[in-house]
């Protein structure tokens, strides 16, 4: 071992390791490392021996390693960034932020290799620090990232995400000489929705998301012929729900009876799990209730992909969507003959692999289905519910919580990325416009609370009438809402869980509906409590009714009595009936496929829709309420068509024959 040099003892073990022989080329390097302690390629020698070690999560040996890489070289840059990545993962994130800034310190110098390092070190902790909500300094590592290199997709959808959350007004702020359109045109979707009411562009984003983000499934994989797979012998359907999110989290809270309410003789429930590894009640409430609980998490997307493949699923039901932990590239495979976006994200996948949308009838009306990828189906309500939600024993009193207790109180409990300025300067309008009256708004940064109160004095509200909410286990949150007077929506996205909480508490939700899906939920959950009253059809009108209830305590008692005496005939709480019409629906996707009916998803011409959209103006213009809204698609359209033929697409650019 002493004649070995640190080259060969380095080539030597990646050799092993290529081999499988993983445990040999440990014992390879920790042998050279004990017997050559002076050697000056020491430092190299251990950072490739701590990154052997954290393949195999021995976190702790991998942590030993590189302490004594850096000890030794003080300024082995990628030391400090592996290090930081093991300290997270054993939970001290404190300590991993100040190694990825040392990272960022040592690497002011403008090469190659450095910038190399800066990027991935500085994208590393801008997204511990929105993990622990130090949005802040999150937001000014993503700025310094992108001043590094303008051209990172994922940090500049990032940058804009943390500036929603901030309520940093107008949120699309060119930086590092990127254009607003440009900005715009790589939002991730999520964002994409927060940020415009546009369905054309909500699409073409979705779709461009999943041709850079997810792409084809690797070129060894020959994609499943399912035609003729016959049915299970028990004659039951095969239903996979895929989520990251079947736990303490509101798709959990929202799925946990429905899942538990399945007719078994019917169908044969899986759930495949790829989220969070801790425990909580819902989480296990859910997989004691279903028929199969698979984790998926330690499986890549090829093993995933077939293990569903074996399990023979007949409709697999994707309810993350384009949201945090999804598997998307997994089901690029194509693990199932049927794959159904619903629930986990609000909108289009404009993907080639999901087929089907489920939504009801308001969310996407026969006249907008020309702005979703998939093809259609529709439930009663969309949304399914559990009447089995804990609420806390104990309702606050509203001096526990900082309200007044004569006050009229409106509350918001979306999150403050959904806080548009256009929402809020109708809110605003409310305040003035009701005497004694208060906002109740769902926060927990001091940051953002500062700027909205300094947004109200803008609008001239007094600050001290904007009360903030901090976080609460959900069955304390749900106690809380009694002490709010109305719910008032966000727009262009809109309250969903949270609606169908304040509904089932009994408060009443004044809701106006956009275009795109999450602008429109609300809408369909307010019909579906059977309060259509509280839909309004403009902005105007939407203020008009917030103030003639904040006004009128009578019908506000009146609303509320409404909602408690019809919660459990209503068709939004009625999760038999939900669950009757999903395997309903299930059937009739199953039969599409027997019959070779399933849709292929339509994606003509989404990238220049993006093009066309991302340079529209929606900062300053609500999208919602252009009433010529397609023309102006269309007018640039004919533009680009007068230069070079534009391909027909049955949406908004007619065939020329129809022009």
């Amino acid at each position: 071992m002493q004649h070995l040099s640190a080259l060969d003892v380095m080539n030597g073990a990646n050799k092993l390791a290529a081999g499988g022989a993983v445990p040999a080329a440990i014992g390879l390097y920790k042998t050279w490392i004990d017997s050559h302690p002076g050697d000056p390629m020491l430092p190299a020698v251990l950072f490739n021996y701590g990154v052997l070690l954290g393949e195999t999560h021995d976190d702790q040996a991998a942590l030993h390693a590189y302490n004594e890489a850096i000890r030794l070289k003080t300024d082995l840059v990628p030391a400090h960034i592996n290090l930081a990545s093991v300290l997270e993962r054993l939970g001290a994130d404190e300590m991993a932020l100040q190694f990825w800034g040392n990272a960022i310190s040592l690497t002011a110098s403008v090469t190659d290799v450095a910038m190399g390092y800066r990027m991935a070190a500085l994208k590393q902790r801008a997204r511990v620090l929105t993990k622990l909500h130090r949005t802040v300094e999150a937001e000014e590592a993503l700025r310094l990232s992108l001043e590094t290199n303008p051209n990172q997709r994922e940090v500049i959808q990032h940058y804009v995400s943390t500036r929603q959350r901030l309520c940093r007004w107008p949120v699309i702020n060119p930086v590092a000489g990127l254009s607003a359109s440009q900005i715009v045109g790589t939002l991730a979707p999520l964002s994409m929705a927060i940020y415009t009411d546009d369905p054309m562009l909500n699409l073409a984003a979705a779709h461009g998301y999943t041709r850079h983000e997810v792409g084809w499934p690797d070129e060894f994989y020959q994609l499943e012929d399912y035609r003729g797979r016959p049915r299970a012998a028990d004659g039951r359907l095969r239903i996979g729900y895929l989520s990251s999110d079947l736990r303490a989290h509101a798709i959990g809270y929202l799925t946990a009876e429905m899942l538990a309410l399945h007719d078994r003789t019917k169908v044969e429930v899986f759930a495949f799990f790829c989220g969070f590894k801790g425990e909580d009640p819902i989480k296990a409430r859910i997989r004691d209730s279903v028929e199969h609980w698979i984790d998926i998490n330690d499986l890549n997307d090829a093993q995933a992909a077939a293990l569903i493949r074996e399990k023979q699923i007949d409709i697999l039901i994707d309810i993350n969507g384009h949201t945090k932990d999804g598997r998307t590239r997994m089901l690029a495979c194509r693990p199932a003959p049927v794959i159904v976006n619903w629930l986990g994200y609000a909108g289009t996948m404009g993907s080639p692999y999901h087929q089907y949308i489920i939504a009801d009838d308001f969310i996407i009306p026969p006249e907008l289905e020309k702005y979703y990828s998939e093809k259609v189906v529709r439930l009663p309500c969309y949304q399914p519910n559990d009447r089995r939600r804990g609420t806390a024993d104990k309702t606050p009193t509203r001096a526990e919580v900082g309200l007044p207790e004569d006050a009229v109180v409106f509350c918001s409990f979306n999150g403050s990325q959904k806080i548009s300025p256009f929402t809020f300067a109708r809110w605003m309008d409310v305040l003035r416009q009701v005497d004694n009256s208060v906002l109740w708004v769902l926060c927990g940064q001091e940051v953002v609370e500062q700027r909205l109160r300094e947004e109200a004095a803008c609008q001239g509200v007094d600050p001290g009438r904007l009360i903030f909410a901090p976080s609460l286990p959900n069955a304390a949150h749900l106690a809380r809402y009694t002490l709010a007077d109305l719910f008032l929506d966000s727009l262009p996205y809109g309250a969903h869980t949270t609606a169908s909480d304040a509904l089932w508490m009994g408060v009443p939700v004044i809701t106006v509906p956009g275009r795109n899906f999450a602008a429109r939920v609300c809408a369909s959950l307010v019909r579906a409590a059977g309060m259509p009253e509280l839909i309004c059809d403009s902005p105007q009108a939407y203020v008009n009714l917030a103030v003639e209830l904040g006004r009128d305590s009578a019908r506000r008692l009146a609303l509320r009595e409404k909602l408690r005496a019809q919660r459990d005939t209503c068709v939004l709480f009625d999760t038999n009936l939900f669950v009757r019409e999903m395997e309903a629906l299930c059937e009739r996707l199953w039969q599409d496929w027997q019959e070779d009916k399933v849709p292929r998803p339509d994606l003509t011409n989404l990238d220049l829709y993006l093009e066309i959209g991302a340079g529209l103006d929606h900062g300053t213009v609500e999208t919602s309420f252009i009433p010529d809204y397609e023309e102006r698609y269309r007018a640039i359209l004919a533009r680009r068509n007068s230069y070079t033929p534009v391909p027909y697409d049955n949406r908004l650019w007619p065939a020329p024959d129809q022009l």
